[in-house]
C-alpha cells in the first residue's frame, strides 16, 4: 500500500478532516491534499509527528525499511533531527483573547517562544508566565520580569529571587524602594544580614536612621521603626505586624 493511501486510510480512522488534521499539524489544508493525492511526500519530521498522532510505527505508516521512506535515505543530520523533534511539545489553544492565545505551550531544544495569557516555554511571554525566561504580569522562571515575578534574577514591582531587584525586593542580593534579604539595598527601608539605605536593620547595617544587631526581633523593629520621624506606607506597617513577621528574627 502507497504512503498516500496510508494516510488517507489513517486519516480517516482517526475521524478528522484534511482541514482538522491540519490544524492539529500547524500546516495548511492544501499540503494534506498534495500529500495524500501523492503530488507531494512529507518531511521526516512532519512523518514522525503523524505517526504519533495516529499512534502506529513510521514503518507502519510508510511501508518501507527503517531508514528508508518513499526511495529517500535517512542521514544521520535527518535522523538527529527526528530525535530532536520527538522531545519537542507545542499546545496552542484555540481559545483567544485578541490575538493571543489563552494558552500557549512551547517546549524543546533552542529558541522555544511561548506566548500567551497563560504561557509556558523555554522563553514565555504572557499574563502568566513560566519558563528559563518569563515576561508576564505574574512570571516564574530562571529570569523572571514582571509586576509579580519569582527567579533565580527576579525583577519587577514584587520579586523574590537569588538576586531581587524591584519597587519591593526579597533575595539573596536584594535591591529595590524597600529591600529584604542577605545583602539588601533599599532606597526607603532595608532589612538583612546587611543593610543599606536610609532606614536600615540588619546585623551590619549602614544609613540615615539603622537598628543594628545579631539578633532582632520583630517587635524591636517595630518599635524602632515607630521612633523614626519620617512616614512610612500603612502597607508596611501592616505587613511588619503580620503574625509571620512578629516572630522574625534578623541574624
Amino acid at each position: 500500500m502507497k504512503l498516500q493511501e496510508n494516510l488517507i486510510r489513517l486519516r480517516k480512522q482517526k475521524g478528522l478532516s484534511q482541514e482538522e488534521l491540519a490544524y492539529q499539524l500547524g500546516i495548511s489544508r492544501q499540503s494534506v491534499s498534495k500529500w495524500e493525492s501523492g503530488t507531494s511526500v512529507p518531511e521526516l519530521e512532519r512523518l514522525v509527528e503523524i505517526s504519533e498522532l495516529y499512534g502506529v510505527s513510521l514503518d507502519e505508516l510508510v511501508k518501507g525499511e527503517n531508514s528508508v521512506v518513499q526511495g529517500m535515505v535517512i542521514t544521520d543530520e535527518q535522523l538527529h533531527r527526528v530525535i530532536r523533534k520527538t522531545r519537542e511539545y507545542e499546545y496552542k489553544s484555540r481559545l483567544k483573547i485578541g490575538n493571543l492565545p489563552l494558552v500557549h505551550i512551547n517546549l524543546g531544544y533552542g529558541k522555544k517562544v511561548a506566548k500567551g495569557i497563560i504561557a509556558i516555554g523555554n522563553i514565555a511571554i504572557g499574563v502568566l508566565s513560566l519558563g528559563g525566561l518569563s515576561l508576564g504580569v505574574l512570571s516564574l522562571g530562571g529570569i523572571g520580569m514582571g509586576l509579580l515575578s519569582i527567579g533565580g534574577l527576579a525583577i519587577g514591582g514584587l520579586c523574590f529571587g537569588g538576586l531581587g531587584i524591584g519597587y519591593m525586593a526579597v533575595g539573596g542580593l536584594a535591591l529595590g524602594i524597600y529591600a529584604c534579604g542577605g545583602l539588601a539595598i533599599g532606597q526607603t527601608l532595608a532589612i538583612g544580614g546587611k543593610a543599606i539605605g536610609h532606614i536600615a536593620i540588619g546585623a551590619s547595617a549602614t544609613g540615615k536612621y539603622c537598628l543594628e544587631g545579631s539578633n532582632i526581633s520583630g517587635r524591636e523593629i517595630l518599635l524602632f521603626l515607630r521612633t523614626i520621624p519620617e512616614s512610612l506606607p500603612n502597607w508596611l506597617f501592616n505587613a511588619l505586624t503580620s503574625s509571620s513577621l512578629s516572630i522574625m528574627k534578623i541574624k
